[in-house]
This record gives C-alpha cells, sequence and structure tokens, in this order.
C-alpha cells in the first residue's frame, strides 16, 4: 500500500445521451448532465467521483436542498478541493472532517469528492471499495429497472422487453394523475404477468395522505412489493403507512441517519431507499445502512439514474451494506460498444467506463478491481465533456 497524498483534483461537466426520455414526478431537467471529480495523488494514480446534480431533486418541505452541476462545481473549486488537498485518499474519516468544516451542506459535491477518494485509496492498496467497507454481504446485485413517467403503450413494450431480458424486478413511477397511475398499475402486471415483481413510486406526488391511500387500494390487488414515498412529510408518511398493507419506503424522507431515526420513531416506513449520495457519500451511507439494520429496517439502494462512475459506488455500497436485501434501482452501466438492442437498466446511449457492468439473471454481477471496480474511459469522458 502507498500512502500517497491528494495532490489535485479537477472537474469536468458531461453531458450522456439518453436512450428515451426519464422523468419523475418534479423532475424539469434530463437526467445525465452531471459532474465528475478526478483526483489525483502525488504518484500519478487517478480516482473518480460523480455528483449526479439535479436541481429539482431534495428532500421534504425545503430540508434538503438541489444541487445544479454549477453549483456543484463552485463548492467543490472554492472549497472541498483546497480543504482535502493533502489528505490521504484512505483517511475518509478526516476527508469528511475537512469537508464539514469548510462548507455545511452540499452532499451531493461531497460525496463526489469521497467517491474520487475511495477510488484511489483502493487503487493504492490494490482493493476493490467494498473490501474496504468491510466486505462484501452478496456478490450479485439485482436490478430494478424503472420505467419513469411513460405513456400507456410506450411502457408496455419497454416492461414486456425487459422481462424478456431477465429483469425481474419493475418500478412503475406514479404520484401524476390517480386514474392514471391505477390504468398505467394495471397494464403493467397484465403484460409482464404474475411472477415479475412490481413497485411503485409517487416522488411525493399525492396531495394529501387521504389521496394516496385511496389510489394505492385501487391498485393493491396487482400485488405490489411497497409503495415509495407516496407524500411529503415522515408524519404524513406515517398516516399512508397505518392505512395499507403494504410496505411503505422513504425516500425522499431518508437522507442520512438522524432521518432514519426520526422515520422509526414515528413508525413511518418499513423499507429505506438508501443512496450513496444523499447521505454525503459512501461512509455515511453505510451509518444509513446500519440504524436501519438495528431498526428492522430493510432497503435497497437508489439513485439518481448515474453514469457508470457513479453507479460503481452504488454496487459497491449494494454489495457492503447487509441491510440492503431488496432489488436496487440502478443503471446497467453498459458502454455503446456493448450495448446491443438491450433495454432493462438501460438509460444512456453511452457509458464513462471502460467495460460494461456483467448483468446475469437479472443482477450485476460485483466487479472485483482494484478501487471502484471497472476502470474509467478517459476517452469517453472527454467526448462528452461540456465545454466551461
Amino acid at each position: 500500500m502507498t500512502d500517497s497524498p491528494i495532490a489535485s483534483v479537477d472537474l469536468v461537466h458531461i453531458a450522456l445521451p439518453t436512450r428515451r426520455e426519464h422523468k419523475w414526478t418534479g423532475l424539469t431537467e434530463p437526467i445525465g448532465g452531471y459532474v465528475l471529480v478526478k483526483m489525483t495523488d502525488r504518484d500519478g494514480r487517478i480516482g473518480w467521483g460523480e455528483a449526479p446534480a439535479l436541481k429539482d431533486w431534495g428532500g421534504e418541505f425545503g430540508r434538503y436542498f438541489g444541487e445544479s452541476p454549477g453549483t456543484t462545481m463552485q463548492v467543490i473549486e472554492a472549497y472541498l478541493a483546497p480543504a482535502v488537498t493533502g489528505a490521504l485518499p484512505g483517511d475518509i474519516i478526516d476527508l469528511h472532517a475537512r469537508m464539514d468544516r469548510i462548507i455545511k451542506g452540499f452532499p451531493y459535491a461531497k460525496a463526489a469528492v469521497e467517491f474520487a477518494a475511495w477510488d484511489l485509496a483502493g487503487k493504492q492498496c490494490g482493493l476493490p471499495v467494498h473490501r474496504l467497507l468491510g466486505g462484501a454481504a452478496r456478490k450479485t446485485i439485482p436490478v430494478t429497472h424503472s420505467i419513469g413517467l411513460l405513456g400507456f403503450e410506450e411502457a408496455e413494450r419497454e416492461v414486456a422487453k425487459v422481462v424478456a431480458e431477465g429483469i425481474r424486478t419493475i418500478k412503475i413511477k406514479v404520484g401524476v394523475d390517480p386514474e392514471r397511475d391505477v390504468e398505467m398499475v394495471k397494464r403493467i402486471r397484465d403484460t409482464v404477468g404474475p411472477k415479475t415483481t412490481l413497485c411503485v413510486d409517487a416522488n411525493q406526488g399525492y396531495a394529501t395522505p387521504g389521496e394516496a391511500i385511496r389510489t394505492f387500494r385501487k391498485m393493491e390487488h396487482c400485488e405490489l412489493k411497497y409503495f415509495e414515498q407516496p407524500v411529503e412529510g415522515i408524519e404524513r408518511l406515517a398516516e399512508v403507512a397505518r392505512a395499507i398493507d403494504a410496505p411503505v419506503m422513504a425516500d425522499e424522507s431518508a437522507w442520512n441517519a438522524h432521518d432514519v431515526i426520526q422515520i422509526v420513531e414515528k413508525r413511518a416506513a418499513q423499507i429505506v431507499s438508501i443512496y450513496t449520495t444523499k447521505p454525503g457519500g459512501l461512509f455515511k451511507a453505510m451509518e444509513v445502512a446500519a440504524v436501519c439494520r438495528a431498526a428492522g429496517i430493510i432497503c435497497n439502494v437508489n439513485g439518481s439514474v448515474e453514469t457508470g462512475i457513479g453507479n460503481l459506488a452504488n454496487i459497491q455500497l449494494a454489495a457492503a451494506a447487509p441491510a440492503v436485501v431488496l432489488s436496487c434501482v440502478v443503471p446497467v452501466s453498459t458502454p455503446v460498444e456493448f450495448l446491443g438492442e438491450r433495454v432493462g437498466g438501460i438509460y444512456y446511449k453511452d457509458d464513462l467506463i471502460a467495460a460494461p457492468m456483467r448483468l446475469v439473471d437479472g443482477a450485476i454481477v460485483l466487479p472485483d478491481g482494484p478501487g471502484m471496480g471497472i476502470a474509467a474511459d478517459e476517452a469517453k469522458i472527454a467526448k462528452y465533456a461540456v465545454k466551461r
């Protein structure tokens, strides 16, 4: 192992072309316009991180707020990069202390810097990040494919193809209009049959707990695995959880370990969707997972449809956190050279990693290369870079 300090932190704003439009309730801009962190140590090794920054993505009632590529880059350039220069990549506690001292908040910017440090630390010691996090609780990560807010016919065509490719869980975005939502769920169930797992995600879209409860009761005959974030607010989420039989999943209400404590106190959810980014990185995401496990809450890993750079962090977390037992809403990151006609888990026309993630029986095989597991493709990063 080489203890080589961080020498430089550079940024690349990229825009990856999407396979099709992918939206959810409240989103007003395209996915894929994100910020990459390139961290170099004094020996010339490089680690990569990503901030899937979206201005529309935040927590309940303004408790947490969106980050755009512009704000993320400003925060990293002005504050975080100078703060972490000279730190050892593997000293993650020190890295977070440095970042938190210099500026409050901005978890996506901090997560991107931290991912690059984990990647660099793994490369320095020749180990994959999941080993640094404690080891792999599982070696394959089942994938949930999200159809977003599509029209009926397009959704039916897509889920039929996805299931034929071996994906076993479909997430249906709802929260737009109750009648549309009920019809969509029925059509998807009729298309995929009884063996495919379905779940619904409202992204806080229902106006009241009552509307959410009434809508779910019209869907529940379609055998739904869980009801994700039907309304805004932990207390209002708890109202829905008390009224329906299926588990409620907290997403926008669950950003960090303290939020999970409040969810447990209110009995607001039986499932928490963990992100690598919302708490501010892998170290704090593992804290979220530990609190969930202690409370008997089960988890999946979710995200903001990252490119392969950020999605590798998702996969390392999903492997290392014992509380993560559910299928994960993550892309199957695949460069165009390996893509073919596949649709399941594919949100972009190309990707920024040098090799594809391996999908076997609907699950990603955990990559075991040093650092985040698969090398970045710097030529692709240059190709999709946005000129500043």
